[in-house]
């Protein structure tokens, strides 16, 4: 039997997209996200997070998006002391891995501090597999004793005694048909769905580039006859990363 988890990226980002998460764990098939804790409406994830304790949730690390929860940062930050864009790391780029540790190991330390027990580690846009940064994602994973998704196999090495997933989809829709998603991951044992479910409001149509394909994910992943069909496959187990 394959465990599979379906985990929505982006919980604090805005309310209508703690709002479309919510919807999809209480009324669907999702089973985790991951918390941007220095979002504008972070506190509202965890209130809502607080009252549905079956939903896992991890930290979703944020290097491209907001501002950073510490002062004084030189080399993620631009002239107005906001992360810089994904643009900046899609080429050649110079950090200090450091400010990278500090500002990351802050932001798990935020969802602790919330008292929240975070049951993985993601990151916002995958930054973690950009140049040097997979070795601070994976040092902060074996230092809380984190699962974390694994996008790829680059690095193979580093990721050796570190939880993780065997296969990673970003497609949702191949959850119409699961019997070719199992066909197209058959050598995984472990599977996570990234998916981005939300009700789009004015502060994602102003914030994020990707809105209205939010909404067609949240209704599929909300669809009756999907959770009737994983009632139905005996070869699936909904889960969290809790359950590695």
């Amino acid at each position: 039997m394959k465990s599979l988890i379906i985990n929505a990226d982006d919980f604090g980002f805005s309310r209508g997209v703690n709002l479309g998460i919510i919807d999809a764990f209480q009324r669907g098939v999702l089973t985790s996200t991951t918390l941007m804790t220095n979002m504008l409406e972070m506190e509202h994830a965890v209130l809502l997070a607080r009252g549905n304790h079956e939903l896992g949730v991890g930290v979703h690390l944020t290097l491209t998006a907001g501002r950073p929860l510490l002062s004084g940062l030189q080399t993620v930050t631009d002239e107005d002391g906001n992360f810089r864009k994904l643009s900046y790391y899609q080429g050649f780029f110079d950090i200090d891995l450091d400010e990278v540790y500090q500002e990351w190991r802050a932001q798990i330390e935020k969802a602790l501090s919330c008292g929240l027990h975070p049951t993985h580690i993601d990151s916002h846009h995958h930054i973690h597999t950009y140049g040097n940064l997979p070795e601070v994602f994976v040092k902060l994973a074996k230092e809380y004793d984190l699962p974390c998704r694994k996008v790829n196999d680059h690095h193979p090495s580093l990721w050796k005694n570190v939880r993780s997933n065997d296969a990673f989809e970003l497609k949702v829709d191949r959850l119409k048909d699961l019997s070719s998603f199992l066909d197209l991951h058959q050598d995984a044992e472990v599977i996570e769905v990234m998916c981005h479910p939300a009700y789009v409001d004015k502060l994602l149509l102003e914030k994020s580039s990707f809105h209205y394909p939010r909404v067609y994910e949240l209704s599929l992943l909300t669809d009756p006859l999907l959770k009737a069909a994983f009632i139905q496959c005996s070869d699936i187990r909904l889960i969290s990363y809790a359950g590695l």
